[in-house]
C-alpha cells in the first residue's frame, strides 16, 4: 500500500473551478472519506489521483513518486465506480479475473484462479462464481465490482460512491463488509460519498470539501466535535446541527459570534426558554422533537418513550454550544 499526496493541486473545466489549491495527505493504510455535496469536487479528486484527469497545477504523489506524467495503468490504482460496470455476458469468475488477464499484468492462470477464489471468499460470494452477472442481486453486483478492484492488489483503492445506488439494508451490510475488508487488507483506501453515515462509520480520516477546497481534514470524531466552520459542522451529524442567532437561548457568546451551533443532543430540556412542539418522530432507539423557538425551527432528541404531543410547550437551554462569526468561521 502507499501514501497519497496532493500538493497545491487545481483543476478547472472551462470557467468552472473543480479543485482549488488542494493539499491532501492520505496516510498509508488509511480509510479516508471525502465528504461534501454534489459539485464539491470529490469525484474530480479521485479522477485526478487515478490519472483520468490531469491537474492544471500542482503535484500528485503515490508512494512517494510523482505520477503527474503517468497513465492510469502505470499508477497502480484500482477504482470502483458508482455503477457496477460488469460484463453481463461473463460469469462472476470471469468478471473478477478480467483485470488480471490484462496484457499489462500478464498474470499466470493458476495465480488468477487462486486470487479470484480468495477475493470471492473475502466478499462472501464463492457460491456465485459460476453465475452470470445478470443473475445477481444489486448487492452482489456491487460486491463483484469491488472484487475486481481487490484482485489486483493495487497501491491505492479509489471508490466513488459505490453504495449510493443500493437500498438502505444493503448499504448498511456493505458498509460493514468494506470496513472488514479494509482491516484485513491494511489497504490505503480513498472513498467518496455525500452520506455522512458512511463517513462516520467507516473512515479513519474525513476530508470535507466545499466548492473544490479542502476545508477540514481529521478523524470523524474530531470533525464532529471541533468543526472549523458552520459548513463543516453541518456536514456531519444526524439530525444536522441547529444554527441559531446568538442570544436566542441567552447563551453567553464570545466576541464576534453571530450564530450558535447546537447539536440535537446538546439541547437540555427542563429549563431555559419556552419552545413549542411541532412534530414528534418516534424512531425506535430515539425520538426526535421538532420545536418552534420564536420564529426558528429546532430539532432535539428526547426519551424514546416520550409522551409529548404537537402543541405542547417545553423549556430548552443550550449545552456545549459552538459559536460562529458572520462568515461562518468558528469563534472561541
Amino acid at each position: 500500500m502507499a501514501e497519497v499526496q496532493l500538493s497545491n493541486v487545481s483543476k478547472a473545466f472551462g470557467k468552472t473551478s473543480a479543485i482549488v489549491d488542494m493539499d491532501l495527505s492520505v496516510p498509508d493504510g488509511a480509510f479516508v472519506v471525502l465528504l461534501g455535496p454534489t459539485g464539491a469536487g470529490k469525484t474530480t479528486t479521485l479522477r485526478l489521483i487515478a490519472g483520468l484527469e490531469k491537474p492544471d497545477t500542482g503535484e500528485i504523489k503515490i508512494g512517494g513518486d510523482v505520477v503527474n506524467g503517468l497513465t492510469p495503468a502505470q499508477r497502480d490504482v484500482a477504482m470502483v465506480f458508482q455503477q457496477y460496470s460488469l460484463y453481463p455476458h461473463l460469469t462472476v469468475r470471469d468478471n473478477l479475473a478480467f483485470p488480471l488477464r490484462s496484457p499489462i499484468l500478464r498474470t499466470p492462470e493458476d495465480v488468477i484462479t487462486q486470487k479470484v477464489q480468495e477475493v470471492a471468499e473475502v466478499l462472501h460470494i464463492p457460491h456465485k462464481l459460476d453465475n452470470k452477472a445478470t443473475e445477481l442481486s444489486g448487492g452482489e453486483m456491487q460486491r463483484v465490482s469491488i472484487g475486481r478492484a481487490l484482485v489486483r492488489d493495487p497501491q491505492v483503492y479509489l471508490m466513488d460512491e459505490p453504495l449510493s445506488s443500493l437500498d438502505a439494508k444493503l448499504r448498511a451490510d456493505l458498509r460493514v463488509e468494506l470496513k472488514r475488508i479494509h482491516a484485513e487488507l491494511a489497504a490505503t483506501l480513498l472513498y467518496v460519498t455525500h452520506d455522512q453515515i458512511e463517513a462516520m462509520t467507516m473512515a479513519s480520516h474525513v476530508g470535507v470539501l466545499d466548492e473544490g477546497r479542502l476545508v477540514q481534514f481529521g478523524s470523524p470524531r474530531e470533525i464532529y466535535e471541533n468543526p472549523k466552520t458552520a459548513y463543516v459542522a453541518a456536514r456531519l451529524g444526524q439530525p444536522r446541527i441547529n444554527l441559531l442567532p446568538v442570544g436566542l437561548l441567552d447563551d453567553a457568546a464570545p466576541t464576534g459570534a453571530i450564530h450558535v451551533g447546537l447539536r440535537p443532543e446538546n439541547i437540555r430540556q427542563g429549563d431555559g426558554k419556552d419552545a413549542t412542539v411541532t412534530r414528534v418522530e418516534h424512531l425506535g432507539d430515539q425520538t426526535r422533537l421538532h420545536l418552534k423557538l420564536g420564529e426558528f425551527d429546532v430539532i432535539t432528541l428526547t426519551d424514546p418513550h416520550s409522551s409529548l404531543n404537537p402543541g405542547e410547550t417545553i423549556r430548552i437551554a443550550a449545552h456545549n454550544p459552538i459559536f460562529f462569526d458572520a462568515e461562518g468561521n468558528r469563534v472561541t
